[in-house]
């Protein structure tokens, strides 16, 4: 069992979610109670949003990964909480190919993480194709992460533009380790996870315990599909992740995967997008399992939405499905479009390809719909504002 090393304190202040959907994106204010919600106008409507994120440093600034009609895939950054916005003067790219070779250009911007607490101002991005960039000047200039992008190992790891999940190979779930500011995570959709322990300037597999059947060795280094990797704020030493084949645990000084997903009761199966980890206990993690049959229908098991928590690193699994539809309930999520609030009890939010956002206040003993007829929701990030 792992010992907690750090906790966040219970937060009391107000809550606001910031949803990104395929046709902009929205911020949802709740009260200090979490009872009372209001959305705000649409915000670069037509736009596809993949992520909207407050700086936690000044509970402030928000960048925003998008992909609009004419500027292409860029990135937005507003400092007075969404009122404005001002494009980035250079987004992320890779370098221009030599004359006469194939190059590959980003597609969209999929992810987006404030670095560490003692480096204000500065943002990493994920893209798909797969590439990692840094901004040091707050979102305005984009700069690519070589040791990453140009390892002599890359283009075993990653998956090309043309290869990969259906909407494209994906770098997700970038971490930095709040003891550490040299110690990174980040994930490849396809490829596996990888670890680097001087910010950036190497990296290597850490995918030992992972099993992949669609690979020709199922337990091979690298070529792993984790759909969400996150890291216990209560013990940065516990991992979790949803794998493609698979819900995973990690004590990072065993330096193994373990896959905890196997206890999940039928017909809910270990394939699903997002996990979350409770804030201040790091034994207990939130999933929302999909159908993961074949074909795989992305979809609630025969229509039963549920979500499900386990108090003991995943030995066993609690379903939780109060206040969703008993059926007719063909939710599915995006790995984006589930986060958790540090308020006691906690929050939990997730926001579906359906356009609805559902949220408990209790730790998921119960379920309320707070929007509803949103276009196809992306991503949901929790914003604790000042107290």
């Amino acid at each position: 069992m792992a010992k907690t090393i750090s906790t966040t304190k219970s937060a009391v202040g107000a809550v606001a979610l910031l949803i990104g959907t395929r046709k902009g994106a929205f911020i949802l204010r709740g009260d200090k109670a979490r009872r009372k919600w209001k959305m705000s106008d649409g915000i670069m409507i037509g736009a596809v949003v993949n992520h909207m994120v407050l700086d936690p440093r000044d509970r402030r600034t928000l960048l925003m990964a998008a992909r609009t009609g004419h500027l292409g895939p860029t990135i937005f950054r507003s400092t007075d909480f969404g009122k404005t916005w001002k494009e980035a003067t250079q987004p992320p790219a890779f370098p221009k190919a030599p004359e006469g070779e194939k190059g590959i250009s980003v597609h969209h911007n999929f992810w987006l993480s404030p670095a560490h607490p003692s480096e204000p101002g500065v943002w990493y991005a994920g893209t798909s194709p797969q590439g990692l960039f840094r901004s040091e000047d707050a979102g305005a200039t984009w700069e690519p992460v070589r040791g990453f992008n140009e390892h002599p190992q890359f283009k075993i790891w990653w998956n090309p533009p043309d290869d990969g999940p259906p909407d494209g190979p994906t770098l997700h779930s970038i971490i930095i380790d709040p003891r550490d500011v040299k110690h990174m995570y980040l994930c490849l959709s396809g490829g596996g996870v990888f670890e680097s322990h001087d910010q950036g300037r190497d990296w290597h597999p850490l995918n030992k315990g992972l099993s992949s059947s669609f690979l020709p060795v199922p337990d091979a280094e690298v070529g792993h599909d984790p759909h969400r990797v996150a890291m216990s704020p209560a013990d940065p030493d516990r991992l979790y992740q949803q794998n493609h084949e698979g819900v995973y645990r990690m004590d990072r000084a065993d330096g193994v995967w373990v896959n905890i997903g196997k206890t999940l009761p039928k017909p809910y199966s270990d394939h699903s997008y997002p996990i979350a980890p409770h804030p201040r206990d790091p034994n207990t993690v939130w999933l929302f399992p999909l159908d993961g049959t074949f074909p795989l229908g992305r979809v609630s098991p025969g229509g039963k939405p549920a979500a499900f928590v386990s108090h003991n690193s995943g030995k066993t699994w609690k379903k939780q499905n109060k206040g969703f539809p008993k059926a007719n309930g063909w939710f599915s999520l995006k790995r984006q479009a589930m986060n958790v609030d540090a308020h006691d009890p906690v929050g939990i939010y997730l926001g579906t390809t359906g356009g609805e956002v559902w949220a408990s206040r209790d730790e998921g003993e119960s379920w309320t719909r707070l929007a509803m007829s949103l276009p196809e929701i992306y991503s949901v990030e929790v914003a604790e504002l000042a107290r």
